[in-house]
Formats: C-alpha cells, structure tokens, sequence
C-alpha cells in the first residue's frame, strides 16, 4: 500500500494516509519524509492515525514517488497484515554504540520475530528481511552495518542513510513515535511474498589511481591524495584542475575502492577551506582508489530490473534506497527524467539516501533495494 502527499500541513499529508488506508489492518509501515516538514507536528499526526501499527523512517535528500523523483513530499509504505509482519529494533546514542549489546538485540529480533511472524502468517515458509535505516551524519554507519549483518546471520540487510536535503546540519530517524538524531532503527520483515534484495552501481573504475596518504578516519576526512593536498591532486587525477569542487562535481567524478572483490564508491560529501575532502563513507590512510567512470544506467537498470522480474515474479513495489548523488548526476548528465520515468513505470518507492546499506556494507552512489512480489 503505497500513499504520496505534497501538503505542506503535516495534519494535511496524513490525512492522506488514513484516507487511503481505509480499514485495511496493517502490520506496520515507512514513513519517508521532506526534511521541510515539521517533524514534531508530523510525529504527532502519525502517532494518531496509526497508534497500534509499528512505523519507521526518515527525513530525506529527495523522496521516490509514484512519479519518480519528488520533492518537498511525503511517502508512506503499508504492509497489509495479511501478507506481512513487522518487528522494530531502535538503535540510540550512536556515540556510544555497543556491538556486543547490538548482538544480542538483533539475535533477539530474530527469535521472536520470526516465531512471531510464523503464528501470525500461519506458514514456516515465510521470507525476511532486515530494513535499516541510520542517521546519515552520524558516521556510525559502517559499524552498525556490519555488526547487524554479523548477528543476522543468514537474513540480509538493506537500508539507507537519512538526509535533510542537502544542508548537512541534522537529520531525523523515526520510530517510537518520534524523530530521533544520533540514531537508527532496524525492522525484520517477514512475508509470504517473495522478495529479493538488490544493488547496482553506475560507474566502473577509470584507469587514474591513487593512494590516500593522510586522513583521520574518525572525521573521515582525506588531507592528503599521493602525499599532496587532496582537493588540488584530485583535480589533477580527474583532468580538471581549474573546475569547481561541489556536489555535482562529486557526483560526476566519484571515488571507487575495492573491497571483497568488488569496486564500490566511497562519495566525497564536501571540499573544506584547507584544502581537504570529506566524505561519506568511511576513510583511512593507504586506501587505494580510482576514479569512477559512468556506465549506461539506463540500459543496466532495465536489464537488472528485468532479472529483478523473474526472480519475484510479476513485482508489486521496489522499495528503494537511491543516493542522492545519483540523483545529482542524473540531472547533469540529462538524464533526471529519463531515470524518474523508469522508476514510476518499475513502481520504485523510496527515498533518496546519504549512503546506502546492503548486507555487511555502507556504500556510497549506489541504487540498493528490497523488490517485492505479488
């Protein structure tokens, strides 16, 4: 059950929710939202329309509508309880993340999840899955991801990183009837429905490498590339030493590593005053990277989209987790309404992320995803 609304009242936008919710019982729900909206009014409103049903999400960098891309919207996914089960586990104080503790609540999740999920569904053949979402700016990503996978063992992990458009400031991460910062969220679903994760990445490595010589990864900042100033010899690598470093620039000439096997995009978020770069994703000393060149994203996503098909068979929704920085690119590369069109015909919903979570990993530039069949 899928519900978009562009009214600015947060009393407005889910009145659109109960309206098309009917009296259809749920098993819980995502709430992704415009960082504009007033979170406490809409926590509030929530809370009353859906008091019994658990519900999580976040504020974005960009909403995936029933049109596409949006903007400055509201969108709400429902599981009926006739065909799924949700069960949540809230992550807080990031600062002062615990993984051993962290462990023991997601095997926790799944025990009772599962056995719970069975009673209700009335099947031992159920499929799960474990959505996440984080706070975006909490540079906690990396560590709760793969200490989530770890504990979930054969059950896989997707998500994405909350944004306030592009402001940088604070984003919000919802559950317990409130937006939280400095926090995350994790819900175990579980269907009678097939459903197969996903993750695609637009770009391949170019052939320019380099080799990060100074960095402090708690900040994840780079200061030096090849023991230069980073922004200055990134220029150089990229072939455009006079260009302007911001986000579109970023998103054209992205940053890749390789990491069991496979090239990922570690994104830079912003050029600083002194000349370093800040990122993403997670940064250290004596990585060695290349730069990402684009691949045809139109062509790959029909072709993945098309596999997506036979493996769930005929698709209801694709819950999607699309960086923000593709969205970027996309429009720079005029593509944005090429790529929109696409996602409303594949019926993706979703929302546009800081950095994305697929199994053990945080990655940056990817469209990552759960589709879900009929």
């Amino acid at each position: 059950m899928i519900v978009t609304s562009h009214a600015e009242d947060p009393a407005e936008a889910v009145a659109r929710i109960a309206d098309s919710i009917a009296d259809v019982p749920l098993a819980g729900g995502l709430v992704f939202c415009s960082h504009r909206y007033d979170r406490g009014a809409l926590a509030r409103e929530l809370e009353q329309v859906l008091p019994d049903a658990p519900l999580l999400g976040c504020t974005s960098a960009g909403e995936l509508g029933a049109t596409g891309y949006d903007t400055d919207s509201l969108v709400f996914i429902g599981f009926p309880q006739s065909a799924f089960h949700l069960s949540v586990l809230p992550f807080t104080d990031l600062d002062h993340f615990d993984a051993d503790t962290a462990r023991k609540q997601v095997r926790g999740l799944v025990a009772s999840g599962r056995q719970s999920a069975q009673g209700k569904l009335g099947s031992d053949s159920l499929s799960h899955v474990a959505l996440f979402l984080v706070d975006g700016l909490s540079h906690r990503e990396e560590l709760l991801t793969m200490t989530a996978q770890e504990a979930l063992g054969d059950i896989g992990l997707i998500g994405g990183s909350s944004g306030d458009g592009l402001a940088f400031r604070e984003t919000g991460v919802f559950f317990d009837g409130r937006f939280h910062r400095d926090a995350g969220v994790m819900a175990l679903l579980s269907s009678s429905r097939p459903m197969r994760m996903f993750s695609a990445v637009h770009y391949r490595p170019g052939p320019q490498r380099m080799v990060i010589t100074e960095a402090d990864a708690e900040t994840r900042t780079v200061f030096e590339i090849n023991a230069a100033p980073a922004a200055e010899e990134y220029l150089r690598l990229v072939g455009n030493p006079g260009a302007e470093l911001n986000v579109a620039f970023f998103a054209a000439h992205p940053l890749m590593v390789r990491t069991g096997g496979t090239h990922h995009v570690r994104s830079i978020q912003s050029a600083n005053p002194d000349g370093s770069l800040t990122f993403y994703c997670a940064i250290d000393r004596g990585i060695v990277m290349t730069i990402g060149e684009p691949v045809d994203r139109i062509a790959a996503m029909r072709e993945m989209f098309a596999g997506l098909a036979e493996d769930v068979g005929e698709i209801d929704h694709i819950i999607g987790f699309d960086c923000v920085l593709n969205r970027i690119d996309a429009e720079n590369r005029q593509l944005g309404r090429e790529v929109s069109d696409l996602y409303a015909k594949e019926k993706v919903i979703g929302f546009n992320t800081y950095g994305e979570q697929f199994r053990s990993a945080h990655m940056n530039q990817t469209l990552s995803g759960l589709a879900i069949g009929h």
